[in-house]
């Protein structure tokens, strides 16, 4: 991503075979860099597509928001907003997968995506976000963004090489 690309932010109601792929790419980028996104090393194109997949499901039966930020290369970063949940919390939202390809890092996508998502949220009228992660890259953004940490559980998963890793989990009160 070059100095003079303006990022688009772009929320996806379905996903093409283009996307799959360049979804694909952004996730396999982000796991061959080390985070801790469910996936352990190496991440095959054909597992990626699958995952993506299953979140286009998702998408198609409203049950989450897929948020894309594109540069002039394409898709280089994602979020995505899950909007089911149990009959007890309609008002809370949970962020997931926020994924920036490395190549595209330092340049404002991450802040981007978050307030896309927040708004998506609010725009479906959730008032409360959680997420966790196991990034301090991740966990300072989180927090230039007005997210409050909650805490860390030591130990919760494997970084994609197989180290423990702890996760943090923030949320984010949406006010008008």
């Amino acid at each position: 991503m070059t100095a003079a690309t303006t990022p688009r932010l772009r929320a996806l109601s379905s996903v093409t075979e283009a996307e799959l792929n360049a979804l694909g790419d952004v996730l396999i980028d982000c796991v061959d860099g080390g985070a801790s996104v469910s996936f352990m090393q190496p991440l095959t194109p054909e597992r990626a597509r699958a995952f993506w997949r299953h979140v286009a499901d998702g998408v198609a039966r409203g049950e989450r928001e897929l948020l894309v930020a594109e540069d002039d290369a394409g898709i280089v970063g994602t979020v995505q907003l899950v909007l089911a949940q149990p009959e007890n919390q309609p008002h809370r939202g949970e962020v997931a997968k926020m994924l920036v390809h490395r190549r595209a890092r330092r340049h404002g996508l991450g802040a981007l995506l978050m307030k896309g998502a927040e708004q998506r949220a609010r725009d479906h009228g959730k008032t409360l976000l959680v997420l966790d992660t196991s990034s301090p890259e991740a966990e300072r953004l989180y927090t230039r963004c007005g997210w409050l940490r909650v805490g860390t559980i030591p130990g919760y998963a494997l970084l994609p090489d197989g180290t423990p890793c702890g996760t943090t989990y923030f949320y984010r009160a949406l006010g008008d």
